[in-house]
């Protein structure tokens, strides 16, 4: 503030933008007005409307500011000299919790669902960008162990969704440090990483869901006339068919190489 005790344009610009943050934090945008945001900064409602055109131009800010700060953090991170890939994992889960617990406000107003006048989607567009940088990682851990690559986009985002959505719960239930969250973290995503199946299967549902599939096909080829003769003469009935469906489960359960179920070792 000035000698006289008031505070200069930019100081009262700042102060706006910590009001304004932490009341988007509590309630969301849509909950909060302009008459209350100038009510908890003691100030008129034309200086709210002065400095920022409005709620809308103050959350604009608001937003901008987490977001570059929570980019910079993330995409250093990604970019920094690692020893190897699980390193690269637990500097992501560390550097994502740290701006929790140092921005939580900030992290709150971005985690909140996008108000229907912002179309730019700013968070989903940082977990994007992230999402990219973790293929670019996945598509080369996978190109040494020659694992097939189609699948690196959606291991990309379960890996992002899993740090963002514990990153939420851990926000509002704080009960263990975040270097014992990161280890968890670490845990789940790089020993799932670590056992990779070339071909990944379903082994139960996926054959339930076969026969299933066989077995109504086969019934929806079955006239109402010739219902009985379908029935007997139709290979997807009978005995044989249901010792043919055990076999072949015991033969899945049995003979999981003959599955491609072979796993392959990420570096460390």
């Amino acid at each position: 503030m000035s000698g006289t005790g008031r505070m200069t344009a930019l100081q009262r610009r700042e102060q706006l933008i910590t009001v304004g943050r932490s009341l988007f934090a509590a309630k969301g945008f849509e909950a909060v007005s302009v008459e209350e945001i100038a009510a908890t900064a003691k100030v008129s409602k034309p200086i709210v409307y002065e400095h920022f055109g409005g709620k809308e131009g103050l959350y604009a800010v608001v937003v901008d500011r987490e977001m570059q700060t929570l980019t910079g953090a993330m995409m250093d991170t990604l970019a920094a000299p690692a020893q190897g890939s699980r390193q690269i994992v637990e500097n992501a889960a560390m550097a994502f919790l740290n701006y929790i617990e140092e921005h939580t406000e900030g992290f709150q107003v971005l985690a909140r669902d996008r108000p229907t006048t912002d179309p730019s989607g700013s968070f989903n567009s940082l977990l994007g960008d992230v999402s990219i940088r973790v293929e670019d990682l996945l598509v080369r851990a996978f190109k040494r162990h020659k694992i097939p690559a189609k699948g690196v986009p959606y291991y990309a985002q379960m890996l992002v969704g899993l740090m963002v959505f514990t990153g939420q719960y851990w926000a509002t239930h704080r009960k263990m440090s975040k270097e014992q969250l990161a280890a968890y973290i670490v845990n789940l995503a790089w020993n799932g990483l670590s056992r990779m199946e070339a071909k990944p299967q379903l082994r139960y549902v996926g054959d339930a869901d076969r026969r299933k599939s066989r077995d109504e096909s086969a019934t929806d080829s079955r006239g109402t006339d010739d219902h009985e003769d379908h029935e007997t003469n139709s290979p997807y009935s009978g005995p044989d068919d249901g010792a043919e469906n055990v076999s072949t489960t015991e033969h899945i359960d049995a003979n999981p190489d003959d599955n491609d179920t072979s796993t392959h070792t990420i570096d460390e």
